[in-house]
């Protein structure tokens, strides 16, 4: 191994290293295997019993042990059940690290273990855990500075650490206010976690310009603060793997439980004096962590106020869950907000939401007057139902309108009376007149198609038969002969003796939608044939392509001339274009190079590109001059089927003295690399081929030097949305420096450093004189 090459687990292990002192590992030589496991037991237990990760659990273990006066092993026996351990008097909790640990030989004896310093002995306060974050993460990763931001009340950030940092710029970010959209303040306001090079990492903060990663610190499923670190810049931002990314996750759930242990400790009460004090009905919740993640919340109390909208006492919600409770008002918005008032620490002032409370066949919709904040880790939870209002009627013309524009009626037929009931709209959807009188479920099958009637048998065997729900779509004959496909929903109404009385249910008109359906079905089908023609019409224009343009230049004699050629399509086969290229041997030592660029892509624009390309090879023979070559092949373009239009450039090159005629149409010019530097040719006057009838085109001359490199290129190797394509071009000879004798390696170097952003085809021809 060579140095300053690490393995590739090498990261893993170094930030493994942080996590093993900051979860306050003791000596390894200190503690039996046997306490050991006791310790690791204790910390499965928790985890899995309190539904909250093994950091999460081992942090609490140590808590409690520090709490209650006892060693951590000790508390970890009990725990486990396994009293029988005998701990060492100054062991702390043996936790295992989130890397792999690193193999140990099984011939070494054991040495003493690193001493760990009086700060991380337990758990580190934040300035050591910043420090030991960056020692570790600056070796593997290269991070240069480290930030732990703490969130106070009201939103505003606090740089509760930092490593790294100049002091006057710590000193100028020791508080930011909720306003200010720095990353850490996007990601503990609820925002995703960031890293290098994602959008949302330029926003103000320490470090302005730095390469960063952003990530949450969480207590109990709540943001309490974040993590960010800083890379040097210049230079790329660095690419974090899977086991990088996992191991900064275990370093964030350690500084958040640094963080949980130095800020002032919540009231030691646990609120019910508080909430019975209250004027208003409130309830107190407890949140439900699973996996790192709120998943609900625990009803602790509800107070002598509280006055629940489905009529159960409050002892029968106490300690019972708010999704099971209340599943449609937590579905309708209640479990959203709460847990936003939970993560982002921010009170919910007063909202009036409206939320419908149900419970089995029984459902209250309400308005409810909303307040929540939090109180340590609980939430305090105002709940003030609106009094009943005067508009009952108003409602029911509001239903009536809804059930109207969504074109559903419903009935209710008994069965012991014989008594139907039909509600507005439902003669409409049957097309009776407004005093026909109800049609029974028996006779259903009399205004249906004659197809439909098994269906019919079966949803009534069902509901009459079987007392279950059941629906069925039904063709309804109106008297005019027209059909309305319907959808019709019946459900069994039973007694106290559980015997069938009643049948209720709806009809819902959803021809609209069948309709729709239909239609959307053929418009599949023509969709999927044009995506065939489409598909087959890119690979015809691919194998075109790699059919016409060789793989390598021809054989050009032993004059010395050497020439190389690059072809790359585009990234995307709907992309395939026009871009072409060719070097032909002429009479008379000479050699004709060219490139072109056919407007367009697909087929079209791929046999443009043969048109053009051949026509220049049959007319090259001609003796003639580039610029009487772009004129002939400018007329081939204006005759060409569907009017093709390209860029192009032609070269002459003289293999006996390095004599240069060229010309362009509307194409980049050629560019000479040599020892001191590369130089664009001059522009000559040329339109693109195909614009106009009578173009004409202006002729330079150059000279190749022995060892230059004559470069021909496409704009798909230098194009960029935001910038010039001069620029693009400098900076790409310049990235890619001198030549060199392999033209292969100095085209492959070419393609490998391109600017470009714009998905496009790319053809490269690099010719030199030894």
């Amino acid at each position: 191994m060579t140095a300053g090459h690490e393995p590739a687990d090498g990261t893993a292990r170094a930030l493994a290293e942080t996590v093993r002192r900051l979860q306050g590992a003791a000596a390894r030589t200190q503690a039996g295997e046997r306490g050991r496991a006791v310790v690791d037991l204790a910390t499965g237990m928790l985890a899995e019993r309190l539904g909250v990760l093994p950091t999460e659990a081992a942090a609490h273990l140590a808590r409690l042990a520090r709490e209650a006066g006892v060693p951590v092993v000790a508390l970890a026996a009990d725990i486990a059940g396994a009293a029988s351990a005998q701990p060492e008097p100054s062991l702390g909790p043996p936790l295992e690290p989130v890397g792999e640990p690193e193999p140990e030989s099984p011939a070494a004896e054991p040495g003493p273990a690193p001493p760990l310093t009086p700060a991380l002995a337990a758990l580190p306060d934040p300035r050591h855990a910043a420090e030991a974050v960056l020692e570790q993460t600056g070796r593997a990763l290269g991070v240069h500075a480290v930030a732990l931001w703490q969130r106070l009340p009201g939103g505003a950030l606090a740089l509760a650490a930092h490593a790294g940092l100049p002091a006057a710029e710590a000193a100028a970010w020791s508080r930011v206010p909720p306003g200010v959209p720095t990353p850490a303040q996007r990601v503990v306001g609820g925002g995703p976690e960031l890293w290098p090079g994602e959008p949302g990492t330029d926003g103000p903060s320490v470090g302005a310009g730095s390469a960063r990663a952003v990530l949450p610190l969480l207590v109990g499923g709540r943001r309490q603060g974040a993590l960010e670190l800083l890379w040097p810049v210049p230079g790329p931002a660095p690419a974090l793997g899977g086991p990088q990314r996992r191991s900064l996750y275990a370093l964030a759930d350690l500084c958040a439980t640094v963080l949980a242990d130095a800020r002032t400790p919540a009231p030691s009460e646990d609120g019910t004096a508080l909430l019975e004090g209250l004027p208003t009905p409130a309830l107190l919740l407890e949140p439900v962590v699973r996996r790192g993640q709120v998943a609900d919340f625990t009803i602790v109390r509800a107070n002598a106020h509280f006055d629940d909208p489905l009529g159960r006492p409050r002892e029968a919600l106490e300690g019972t869950s708010l999704l099971e409770a209340y599943p449609v008002a937590c579905a309708t918005g209640l479990f959203e907000r709460l847990l936003r008032v939970h993560e982002t620490g921010d009170p919910l002032p007063g909202e009036r939401v409206r939320l419908v409370f149900q419970r089995d066949a029984l459902a209250v919709p309400a308005t409810v007057l909303l307040t929540a904040a939090p109180y340590g880790d609980r939430l305090l939870v105002g709940w003030l139902l609106e009094p009943g209002r005067a508009d009952a009627e108003e409602e029911t013309a509001l239903l009536r309108q809804a059930q109207r524009l969504a074109r559903v009626a419903g009935f209710e037929e008994r069965l012991d009376t014989g008594r139907i009931r039909w509600s507005d709209g439902l003669r409409e959807i049957y097309g009776l007149p407004p005093d026909a009188a109800p049609v029974p479920l028996a006779r259903l099958a009399r205004h249906t198609h004659p197809d439909d009637e098994p269906a019919i048998r079966r949803l009534l065997d069902t509901v009459r038969h079987r007392h279950r729900t059941a629906s069925a779509v039904l063709r309804l004959v109106r008297p005019d002969g027209a059909h309305r496909y319907t959808r019709v929903i019946a459900e069994p109404v039973l007694d106290d003796q559980g015997r069938l009385s009643a049948v209720r249910g709806a009809f819902h008109d959803v021809s609209a939608q069948h309709r729709t359906e239909v239609a959307l079905g053929a418009t599949r089908a023509r969709l999927a044939d044009s995506e065939q023609e489409a598909a087959e019409g890119e690979r015809l224009a691919l194998r075109l392509q790699q059919a016409i343009l060789p793989a390598a230049p021809p054989l050009l004699g032993a004059t010395g001339l050497r020439a190389a050629v690059r072809y790359r399509p585009a990234a995307k086969r709907d992309r395939v274009g026009g871009d072409w290229y060719d070097v032909l041997p002429l009479p008379g030592e000479r050699v004709l190079l060219a490139v072109g660029d056919v407007a367009g892509h697909g087929v079209f624009a791929a046999t443009g590109m043969v048109a053009l390309r051949h026509a220049l090879r049959g007319l090259a023979v001609t003796g003639a001059g580039p610029a009487r070559l772009l004129e002939w092949a400018n007329t081939v373009a204006l005759r060409e089927p569907g009017h093709v239009t390209a860029t192009a450039v032609c070269v002459l090159l003289d293999q006996a003295d390095g004599g240069l005629r060229w010309a362009r149409a509307g194409h980049l010019p050629p560019i000479l690399v040599g020892p001191d530097g590369a130089h664009v040719l001059p522009l000559p006057h040329g339109i693109l081929l195909g614009a106009l009838e009578d173009a004409r085109y202006e002729e330079h001359t150059a000279h190749l030097p022995p060892g230059d490199v004559l470069l021909l290129y496409t704009d798909g190797l230098v194009e960029r949305r935001d910038r010039p394509v001069e620029e693009s071009v400098d900076q790409l000879i310049r990235a890619a420096g001198a030549p060199g004798p392999d033209l292969e390696q100095y085209l492959d170097r070419l393609l490998e450093l391109s600017p470009a952003d714009t998905d496009d085809d790319t053809c490269l021809v690099a010719v030199q004189l030894r």
